[in-house]
């Protein structure tokens, strides 16, 4: 872990004030837009450009990188983020916001495609797994330690925007002064969505439903605040809840998906989590208890992302796991883009409390969904399938992939066990 930060500090120190902006600026345009008049769907539609730009981001930054080069697709993007920040206190109208936050979603998916690529080369194949792991810690730890910075101003001035334009234009400094030479870009030939759907269904299905899930989180929380009457540091309290569920139960849920059935753990963190979506439906005056049900539900959908990857993985030869990362990330997109627009819909119709209850339906079809699988086919033994690997809802193309190499290395790590282990019982059971 020492050799991943001595190599890739800059890197991290980089996208820990990365994310800090992008977590202020989600949650702050949220509370802004309430108090600006914007009604729930409207705010709906602004949230959901993000995802727009982010899966258009995925797709055409790595032509752009192989056509001018990382250095300079990093900075156009970054210094796009810091202007566009600049100007959401300005320009406040529902449509200039949401082109802003088309190209935010743009941009961001193309400064973690590039800082991604950089990461990747900038440590050894024995230490990937760890630094994927740590680039993860970063950007959760950035986006909870962003609600505290939103509590720092007014929502109605312009400081708290300024705040996240500066963490940005600093984000520049550490990755471009210290970054080894840019390596080449290479990504895989992605899988047909068709074949990857009949490699596993409940993956591509869980996918697409988690999109939703995670966009309505993520850009939805702060909306749903407003709506039922929250401060703003109890709105960045809650928000930052979400994620320090999300950050703090990765890794117990990680050790329990290696050792059991990964279709009876998806339907039990779903049925979890659709459980306390429905309490915070009913409770959502009790801030205590929403502090609660924000932590379980965010722990429960997080893990979700890395856990339904490994699933998918179980099915699939290692030659074609890079392969299915692609369309993986693309089902992923196309559900986050729904995910607010469905989640504004319900709480302009029913009420705030249509959050959680978007929340809940969604959890609720994972889960059954899931059960229904597990009649169509036998699992896995246990002991064939591959290890769990932590990712986050975020992830480009370029994560997810490092991630499937990981696990692949993995694989093929412990088919060598096995053989070695093997010829061991032979020799042990040779004829004296």
């Amino acid at each position: 872990m020492l050799d991943v930060l001595n190599r890739s500090w800059a890197l991290l120190l980089g996208m820990m004030l990365l994310m800090l902006g992008n977590g202020v600026q989600s949650t702050l345009l949220g509370i802004r837009g309430a108090l600006e008049g914007f009604d729930t769907f409207a705010l709906s539609v602004i949230m959901s450009a993000y995802f727009v730009g982010f899966l258009g981001g995925s797709r055409m930054t790595p032509d752009l990188i192989r056509r001018v080069g990382h250095v300079r697709v990093f900075a156009a993007l970054a210094s796009t983020i810091s202007a566009v920040l600049i100007l959401f206190p300005t320009l406040t109208d529902p449509i200039s916001w949401t082109i802003g936050r088309v190209l935010i979603g743009f941009c961001f998916s193309g400064v973690y495609v590039t800082a991604e690529s950089w990461l990747n080369n900038s440590v050894a194949n024995e230490t990937r797994g760890q630094a994927l792991s740590l680039y993860v810690v970063v950007q959760m730890a950035g986006i909870v330690a962003a609600q505290g910075l939103v509590g720092l101003g007014d929502p109605s001035g312009f400081v708290l925007f300024i705040i996240p334009s500066v963490l940005v234009s600093l984000s520049f400094a550490p990755i471009l002064l210290s970054v080894t030479p840019t390596p080449a870009f290479e990504t895989a030939k992605p899988m047909t969505l068709r074949r990857l759907f009949e490699s596993s269904p409940l993956g591509c299905v869980g996918m697409v439903l988690l999109g939703g899930m995670f966009s309505a989180l993520f850009g939805m929380s702060a909306v749903f605040g407003a709506e039922v009457g929250l401060s703003v540091p109890q709105i960045s309290a809650f928000v930052a809840a979400i994620y320090v569920g999300g950050l703090i139960l990765q890794y117990p849920i990680g050790f329990l998906s290696d050792r059991m059935d990964r279709r009876i753990l998806i339907l039990a963190l779903s049925a979890l989590g659709a459980t306390a979506a429905l309490a915070g439906a009913a409770f959502a005056d009790a801030f205590v208890l929403l502090l609660v049900v924000a932590f379980i539900v965010g722990g429960m959908c997080n893990p979700l992302y890395s856990l339904l990857i490994a699933y998918v993985n179980d099915y699939l030869d290692p030659d074609d796991m890079a392969a299915a990362s692609g369309g993986l990330v693309f089902i992923n997109g196309l559900g986050a883009i729904v995910g607010p627009l469905a989640t504004g819909w319900l709480m302009g119709s029913i009420g705030p409390e249509g959050f959680f209850l978007f929340l809940m339906a969604l959890l609720t079809t994972l889960g059954l969904y899931a059960t229904y699988r597990m009649t169509q086919r036998a699992a896995p033994a246990v002991e064939a399938t591959g290890s769990y690997t932590t990712m986050i809802p975020t992830a480009t193309p370029v994560a997810m992939e490092v991630a499937q190499e990981v696990f692949i290395e993995a694989v093929e790590e412990a088919a060598a066990e096995a053989v070695e282990e093997q010829l061991a019982e032979g020799q042990d059971n040779r004829p004296a």
